[in-house]
């Protein structure tokens, strides 16, 4: 407050030394305001401090605001004596006591904000040594019980949350570091899940062998149903009327998505039951990626939507991976992508490397994934609610089955989704996969 009441006051002497050079009447006016913007400032300072000086500084300006005008009329009818007589021994005069006043005004109050301060800093630290006492008690206090809770409830809790974690992700042996012979309840807990881990083991496995021997069962009549319609319209058994090869040709789709499906659960069974085969081999990656663009470039075209396939230059010549596997989990990806982009959209695929991955990510402009439903999106028959039509949705297998094989190759798949944003799937695979033994057959 003092430094702008400093700089205003500044401002009114100099504009004093130019009265008579510029006697206008918006000099005046301004000259004026200026001095009713020091007033209130003054008032303001009133508050602050109590010192009598603020009755002088008040007194100065109402000598000041009550000659400016009289000065600026002299100046205007160019009587210099006059004028000069009223700035010389009315105005500047007031003005100095002003700046005198304002100048012991700030020492004394800077006398009193030290001492304050001195006094604050005293109590501060006094406080401070009480503080840190009780802090002390406080903290010793703390970590006893704190190390209570750890050994007796924390610890065992945190246990068998892991466990249950486990079970949830489908590892059902993850041991419990949990005696069965603690006395309390975390002991009957912990027995307790495991029983309940070595049911749902069971369960599991008679499930997998289940849908094993279904699929197995279903498979051969499947397709033979599927040949005798083709050979339907072949007219192998004769010609077929217009609507007789209607039906016929909705009972091929029909059963070429039964097929699909049949194959896509004896391919969730076999990774599930550690025997999902890689055949892996050397792969020219750029070829792999141009063939992929052109098989999808139709699609792009159908649908109206932007398509690129973007590739560092740094990614490498050559990767050994199976190039059947994964060129099925990025076109079901990319399928994906276009399937729940509206025209106009785009979809990309952008390649890069990352050390020694290979960085993959389809990106589409799509109707996205709710964030609650992000973590689930690769479990099996699990569906998202991407909010298109029920006929563009599948059984829930496609992104299991991806998952599936890209873990198979020793790598990972993550994704990113804003609701009307879009959706963007990263996978990472080693430049070169080892084929390792799984727990029945090779991988």
């Amino acid at each position: 407050l003092l430094g702008r009441m400093k700089s205003i006051h500044d401002e009114l002497e100099q504009a004093t030394t130019f009265i008579a050079v510029f006697p206008s009447d918006s000099a005046r006016v301004q000259y004026l305001d200026d001095l009713e913007i020091l007033a209130r400032q003054t008032d303001t300072l009133a508050q602050l401090s109590q010192s009598a000086a603020i009755g002088l500084i008040r007194s100065a300006l109402a000598r000041v605001t009550e000659h400016v005008p009289r000065a600026f009329e002299f100046a205007r009818r160019n009587r210099a004596s006059a004028r000069d007589s009223v700035i010389d021994l009315l105005i500047s005069p007031s003005l100095l006591n002003v700046d005198r006043v304002l100048e012991s005004t700030g020492i004394l109050m800077e006398q009193r904000t030290a001492e304050q301060v001195e006094d604050f800093a005293v109590r501060t630290e006094e406080a401070g040594v009480v503080a840190v006492g009780a802090l002390g008690i406080a903290i010793l206090l703390s970590l006893g019980i704190a190390l209570w809770l750890t050994r007796s409830i924390s610890s065992p809790l945190r246990e068998l949350e892991a466990g249950m974690r486990a079970v949830a992700e489908g590892h059902f042996r993850r041991p419990l570091a949990i005696s069965g012979d603690r006395g309390d309840e975390f002991g009957r807990l912990a027995e307790s899940f495991r029983s309940m881990a070595a049911q749902l083991e069971e369960l599991d496995r008679l499930k997998a062998e289940f849908v094993s021997v279904a699929t197995h069962e279903l498979k051969t009549p499947v397709n033979v149903m599927l040949g005798y319609l083709q050979l339907l319209q072949e007219n192998v058994y004769g010609d077929l009327t217009d609507r007789q090869r209607e039906i016929a040709g909705t009972l091929v789709s029909q059963t070429q998505q039964l097929s699909r499906l049949i194959r896509q659960l004896l391919d969730v069974s076999r990774f599930d039951a550690g025997g999902g085969k890689l055949e892996t081999k050397p792969v020219v990656l750029s070829e792999f990626l141009d063939d992929l663009e052109r098989a999808f470039r139709v699609l792009a075209l159908q649908r109206e939507v932007s398509f690129e396939v973007k590739s560092d230059r740094d990614i490498p010549h050559e990767v050994l991976w199976d190039p059947v596997r994964i060129n099925e989990v990025l076109g079901n990806l990319l399928s994906n992508a276009f399937k729940f982009t509206n025209k106009g959209g785009r979809v990309s695929l952008a390649v890069g490397r990352e050390g020694d991955q290979v960085r993959m990510q389809v990106n589409d402009t799509g109707a996205g994934i709710p964030r609650d439903q992000l973590p689930h999106i690769f479990e099996k028959f699990y569906q998202a609610d991407t909010q298109a039509p029920l006929a563009l949705r599948g059984a829930g297998l496609g992104l299991a089955i991806a998952k599936s094989i890209v873990t198979a190759h020793n790598g990972s798949i993550e994704v990113e989704s804003r609701v009307g944003i879009g959706t963007t799937f990263t996978i990472r695979l080693p430049i070169r996969v080892i084929r390792r033994p799984s727990s029945g057959t090779a991988v």
